[in-house]
């Protein structure tokens, strides 16, 4: 099979872009591997190129090379295109999806890219309603509502406008969004039943574990489990929310009785979320976008991801024994 390496020149502020075209212009120079180099030239265009190139030439492997966001935009491409797999090396800022999987640097391995076998993951399939207009599309890792999505919209600045990156632009975003602090009055609904209703802090809606570059925000969520893994926080001062988000970032909080009335977690399969005026912001994959009516769906083993240097088997293991 073809591998097409995707490279965003944008990601992680572009500062492994050209270190990262170099070893795959020579890694495509050998023989022994079919492979090939793509440059996007802006915002969706890789998910433009890898539908069009399924369209002309049949599936193939889409390597991503950047951050989640563009990780998203090759799955949207590639979703359904039948034998198409996606994976990612990861050049961008957050890179959070990979963070579910135990190889480290291996994302780094071209060769393993290419030779590596597949998992099959859960995707995400969002419907977005605003304005009277519809929006389809597909997401790897989570979503974000409130005060998580004004944090996630942040960073992007912090990390544009300041040498902070990763986790660090993360962190400092905490504290800006701690200043406006955003908050939504909403009905949540799970597999069709009203959980909800009022005003909330946060909501996550997620498939993988870690947003943020590595804060394990929904520490008993799974890539493979056919359910997604939802969070709810209600609404607190900038005091009791700043003595509880460590334990919320690194995923300890699921343990601790005393925050049972205030972060609620639960698993369904289809979550819709309506805010009770207006439209609310929702961070997909780190990408920013507005909505009057929200609608996740889980679909399960919906897409194939390269693990690097591990059998599909080991892979799948691994995850599991290490990180429920």
């Amino acid at each position: 099979m073809k591998t097409v390496f995707i490279v965003n020149p944008k990601a992680g502020r572009g500062k492994k872009f050209r270190k990262t075209m170099n070893e795959i212009h020579q890694f495509c120079k050998l023989d022994a591997f079919d492979a090939e180099c793509y440059i996007t030239k802006a915002p969706q265009d890789a998910s433009r190129f890898v539908k069009d190139y399924c369209a002309m030439f049949g599936p193939a492997r889409f390597i991503a090379c950047g951050g989640d966001g563009t990780l998203n935009e090759v799955l949207n491409g590639a979703m359904g295109c039948e034998g198409a797999e996606v994976g990612v090396v990861p050049i961008g800022t957050g890179n959070d999806f990979r963070r579910n999987f135990k190889t480290g640097t291996d994302f780094y391995n071209l060769e393993s890219q290419v030779l590596s076998s597949c998992v099959r993951c859960d995707a995400v399939r969002y419907r977005l309603m605003s304005g009277g207009k519809e929006t389809i599309g597909y997401c790897a890792n989570m979503f974000n509502i409130g005060f998580d999505c004004a944090v996630a919209d942040f960073t992007g600045t912090v990390k544009e406008k300041t040498f902070f990156s990763g986790t660090a632009a993360y962190v400092v975003s905490i504290f800006v969004a701690l200043l406006k602090k955003e908050t939504y009055c909403m009905d949540v609904a799970i597999d069709g039943n009203e959980v909800y209703s009022g005003k909330l802090l946060l909501t996550s809606i997620a498939n993988g574990k870690y947003c943020g570059g590595g804060l394990k925000t929904n520490p008993v969520a799974t890539v493979d489990s056919g359910l997604l893994n939802i969070n709810m926080v209600k609404n607190l001062s900038r005091r009791r929310l700043l003595s509880i988000l460590p334990s919320y970032c690194n995923g300890s909080y699921i343990n601790r009785t005393d925050l049972a009335d205030i972060v609620s977690t639960k698993n369904g399969a289809c979550v819709t979320v309506i805010p009770h005026t207006g439209r609310m912001r929702i961070s997909v994959d780190g990408e920013i976008v507005s909505a009057s009516r929200a609608e996740f769906t889980i679909v399960p083993r919906g897409f194939a991801f390269v693990v690097p240097m591990a059998s599909a088997q080991k892979t799948h293991q691994e995850e599991i024994s290490i990180d429920i």
